[in-house]
């Protein structure tokens, strides 16, 4: 009786389970909703300024730019010499461009001399480097308007430690705009 029991109760437990079972409805297929054609507005580029051309109205904006020779005004120069060495003629003609095809460009040459020598001698020698940097500016066509030369000599140092890593820093012309 104990297995007749056992079997009758399995049985309906087993009537119970397939009872309670549901079927899962089928998937409604998905329908993308109509949406608005899509509208592509043209983007408008504007080409980055060449940073070798230095007579462009948007020239200007390459005295920011790494990459171009406007950006580099600082002219440095051999001990005891005034004339503008071969590695400098390409800034020195960058910014002679420039300054050509912008007549409303002004320009100071500041001279600077390291502190070996006397002050007046510096002095001298500063303006030499200065001037030399303004003919090879009115060589290639900057007007003597837009030039101006000051020396400040051995008085405004970069570096002030008293050797050859230090003293080729102050050897130098630094091109100041003072109107673009």
């Amino acid at each position: 009786m104990k297995t007749t029991w056992r079997f009758l109760l399995a049985l309906s437990i087993a009537v119970a389970m397939s009872a309670c079972k549901t079927t899962e409805p089928e998937p409604e297929p998905v329908t993308e909703p109509e949406s608005a054609p899509v509208v592509v507005e043209e983007a408008t580029t504007q080409a980055a300024p060449d940073p070798r051309d230095y007579t462009s109205s948007r020239a200007v904006e390459n005295f920011d730019n790494p990459e171009s020779l406007l950006s580099k005004r600082v002219v440095y120069f051999d001990f005891d010499k005034s004339e503008v060495k071969a590695e400098y003629r390409a800034i020195v003609a960058a910014h002679a461009a420039y300054i050509a095809a912008h007549r409303s460009a002004r320009v100071t040459l500041e001279g600077h001399a390291d502190e070996r020598g006397t002050r007046e001698y510096n002095l001298g020698l500063g303006e030499r480097r200065g001037n030399a940097v303004s003919g090879l500016l009115s060589v290639a066509g900057a007007m003597g308007n837009q030039l101006d030369t000051v020396s400040y000599g051995e008085e405004r140092p970069v570096c002030r430690v008293s050797d050859e890593n230090c003293w080729w820093q102050n050897r130098r012309v630094e091109i100041v705009y003072t109107a673009r």
